[in-house]
């Protein structure tokens, strides 16, 4: 059976390399391997509840319609238009600026899809706009979303505190050098992969989709006047979740969802547009993000749960536990490649503290460091796999493949992964 899951998994990501409808892929690989798992009733349960417990729904849905809104109000052109003059002058440092932006946010966004929805919606469209390729843009802000793993907020800093007997600050103080040299590790590779493959802001690729936007918006750019109110509208969302997170704490804590539609309220108040069209404008969008990008999220939960009902996930999972003997490796690029190949590091990760973290002095090893080690290696993988809730999110709001961001992530991450394994 693992044989054929392994095929099986082999077989998928060359089929979505390849363009085939990538839905339809992850779900009837996720059917055959839970029909050989003697498990074909697993299929619909996870379908259903990716489709109507996901938790994901409300925040992608919202985030899709409030850019719908901001395209009708243009709201995002006056954003956009704003800060043209700033792009024109520092190109070469769009690429590693956005990575950079969107790690320290993640601190206070520690959820990886939420992070990618509410900093995607404006840095993806913005860097597009500035001319670097709309694969390299999700890229960018989907590698930036590892930064929460150092994050208060995330739920495996107080489980590895309790591993080691300390308390969770502690550990995030301990793990945060190697985790800010692993980041600009990462930068350094996604530039030079920028640089390289001309992937970087182009002055060709802003003008050319400056008179696209013209064209599909009537508009006359070399006439457009910048509103400033109307320019500040589409960032309002972010800086209410930032200012609203627990660490931050300047305002009670605010959700996504309602950041989103109060973002709305401001964009039609702002634009005086008319009631109907802008109601209208957000529904589409919410039922396109239930297309587009929630659906392809509940076909990957088919395909993991098909991972799991063959047995395979827990099978690397074994081999994860292990390799003792080498448990840097083992705590680095085990959670990393399980994360890469099901879209989460959460389960390698616990997996791996529960069983081998436990023992670490044994081999040479502090607990704090090769508990860090592990659920940081998982997040860095989670952020360069094509079938992660984050990554299914940038590439919708840059419309390209997730194969596409995935391609582009894999050098960065596995340079950070080297580093952080290296100095922690």
């Amino acid at each position: 059976m693992l044989i054929a899951g392994g095929i099986l998994v082999i077989l998928t990501f060359v089929l979505i390399v390849k363009k085939y409808e990538a839905r339809l892929v992850l779900f009837s690989a996720g059917l055959i391997m839970c029909l050989i798992g003697g498990l074909p009733g697993d299929v619909m349960k996870a379908f259903t509840k990716a489709m109507v417990n996901n938790s994901l729904v409300p925040t992608i849905c919202t985030v899709m319609g409030f850019s719908y809104v901001m395209k009708l109000t243009q709201c995002d052109q006056h954003l956009v238009q704003s800060i043209s003059g700033i792009l024109k002058r520092g190109r070469a440092l769009l690429v590693p600026l956005s990575f950079l932006l969107t790690w320290w946010i993640s601190l206070a966004i520690p959820s990886a899809s939420g992070c990618s929805a509410a900093v995607g919606s404006i840095l993806i469209p913005t860097l597009i706009a500035a001319g670097v390729h709309p694969a390299m843009a999700a890229a960018t802000v989907l590698a930036g979303t590892w930064g929460s793993a150092i994050s208060p907020g995330n739920a495996h800093n107080p489980f590895v505190a309790d591993l080691a007997g300390t308390d969770m600050m502690t550990v995030i103080l301990n793990e945060t050098p190697a985790s800010i040299a692993a980041s600009i590790a990462c930068i350094a590779v996604m530039t030079a992969y920028a640089f390289f493959f001309h992937e970087g802001a182009s002055a060709e690729r802003s003008k050319a989709y400056q008179q696209k936007i013209a064209a599909e918006e009537h508009l006359q750019l070399s006439t457009f006047k910048v509103n400033p109110l109307r320019a500040l509208v589409p960032i309002v969302p972010l800086f209410l979740l930032i200012l609203g997170s627990k660490q931050v704490a300047v305002l009670p804590e605010i959700s996504v969802p309602l950041s989103m539609l109060i973002g709305v309220a401001l964009g039609l108040i702002v634009t005086w547009s008319d009631a109907q069209e802008v109601c209208r404008n957000f529904f589409k969008g919410m039922g396109s993000a239930y297309s587009d990008v929630i659906g392809l999220i509940v076909c990957a939960s088919v395909f993991t749960t098909g991972m799991t009902a063959i047995g395979l996930t827990g099978a690397l999972t074994d081999l994860m536990k292990g390799s003792e003997s080498i448990a840097a490796a083992a705590g680095t690029f085990g959670p990393f490649f399980i994360a890469v190949i099901s879209g989460s590091g959460d389960a390698a990760a616990f997996a791996f503290n529960g069983a081998v973290t436990p023992y670490a002095e044994q081999f040479g090893m502090s607990i704090m460091d090769l508990g860090s080690l592990a659920q940081i290696a998982g997040a860095m993988g989670r952020s360069m796999s094509p079938v992660a809730g984050a990554a299914i999110i940038c590439a919708g709001l840059a419309h390209v493949n997730p194969i596409e961001v995935s391609k582009r992530n894999a050098l960065p991450c596995l340079a950070a992964a080297i580093v952080l394994m290296i100095l922690l």
